[in-house]
């Protein structure tokens, strides 16, 4: 056949983040004891109360008929008042389109949003499927670089430079998934006067990890004055809520862009699964003390990592602030060898740590930095330990 691919699909890649976790489960499949910390997936169980929402739904036999595409009109009045009230955005249920998880809320607005030839400025390190979601969308990414000196975050000076007339969209996300920065109220509200000063740029900001800030204070950029209009806010319920599997994100956004996301989400996949929008209710109306348990640990894992990693020779790392990832700068071990295996870049580093050491990280090339690794503490302190202890000893075959 001579028939290919779409070009649209020959310009994206495998997300590494799935790769990863792919190549563990074969390593895991031969009987290797694999320590994986390559998955963004919270180790702890869904809340209680969030699980019995979902069985008292299915016993009420009320749920089993298609929802309406944007979400239930409860828990889109339920996520409008949680951001009045706690994010200082006045989101109405009119706001809010439903999907299935953060990534297809992202992917809904790029597609509403960006035509051919369109520029999207995308804060790196990222996420791995921001840029892949603007080529999908046919769209252009600019890359701007945040550096390890200013805890990877990109500048307002920097965004400033970066927009061109072509310029439609501009992705970050904070807390930061992969190196857990958060942007502070000064550094946001600098990132929104340059915004301000561009009639037609839309700002997309990822929020999903916001109950896991450690910095006391999650600040939508929504909030700021002029920037209700022009900021598509995206979140979810798998990361704070360790609600992974039940695949419910959502944007909050001007009506005209949630009326278009809602039109292409009723033609890709239509709505969310019943249940798990009853699920979604109990979590975001309900007891939060599961969520801030479950932050207190990553607290303490973070803490832990963070000793482990500084006494790892060569490597260099920012002290997240947020979410549950490091991004340490691998690059010291570039060039060095095992007397087999050369170390030339971050995919040569973790595709030999998983090797040498059996453990699994994700190559930060990924994330828009080849010079990093990520590295998530969504695991055990007795896992972290020993896979901290193997990149250890791995790492002193080097030479």
């Amino acid at each position: 056949m001579t028939t290919k691919l779409s070009n649209r699909i020959e310009a994206i890649q495998e997300s590494a983040t799935l790769a990863m976790a792919a190549k563990t489960r074969e390593f895991k499949n031969k009987g290797i004891d694999v320590i994986g910390l390559s998955l963004g997936e919270p180790d702890f169980k869904t809340p209680q109360h969030i699980c019995e929402a979902a069985k008292k739904a299915i016993d009420e036999g009320k749920y089993f008929a298609y929802p309406p595409v944007p979400g239930y009109q409860d828990l889109r009045e339920a996520i409008a008042a949680k951001y009045q009230k706690e994010n200082n955005v006045p989101y109405k249920a009119e706001n809010i389109v439903v999907s299935n998880g953060a990534k297809q809320s992202i992917a809904n607005a790029m597609l509403a949003l960006l035509n051919p030839g369109d520029e999207c400025v995308v804060f790196s390190p990222y996420w791995v499927s921001y840029d892949a979601l603007v080529r999908l969308s046919e769209g252009t990414p600019v890359i701007v670089n945040g550096k390890l000196e200013n805890d990877f975050k990109v500048t307002a000076a920097q965004l400033d430079a970066a927009i061109t007339p072509k310029t439609k969209l501009i992705i970050f996300s904070s807390p930061c998934n992969p190196t857990g920065s958060v942007f502070s109220r000064k550094e946001l509200q600098d990132i929104a006067n340059v915004v301000l000063k561009h009639k037609d740029i839309i700002i997309i900001a990822d929020e999903i990890y916001e109950h896991i800030n450690f910095t006391g204070e999650q600040v939508s950029i929504a909030s700021f004055p002029g920037m209700f209009d022009r900021t598509i806010t995206v979140n979810g319920f798998a990361k704070g809520y360790a609600m992974t599997g039940w695949r419910v994100g959502y944007i909050a956004a001007p009506k005209w862009i949630a009326d278009g996301c809602n039109k292409v989400q009723g033609q890709v996949t239509s709505a969310n699964c019943s249940i798990a929008q009853r699920a979604a209710l109990a979590a975001i109306t309900g007891d939060i003390e599961p969520t801030n348990k479950m932050v207190a640990e990553y607290r303490n894992r973070r803490e832990l990592v963070y000793k482990l990693l500084k006494e790892l020779p060569g490597v260099k790392t920012n002290f997240p602030e947020g979410a549950f990832y490091f991004f340490p700068d691998v690059s010291a071990y570039f060039g060095k060898s095992d007397g087999t295996t050369t170390i030339k870049n971050g995919d040569d580093f973790c595709m030999w740590m998983l090797e040498k050491g059996h453990v699994a990280l994700v190559p930060g090339g990924a994330f828009g930095d080849d010079n990093c690794v990520r590295l998530s503490y969504a695991a055990s302190e007795k896992d972290l330990k020993e896979a901290l202890k193997r990149m250890k000893d791995a790492l002193a075959t080097l030479k």
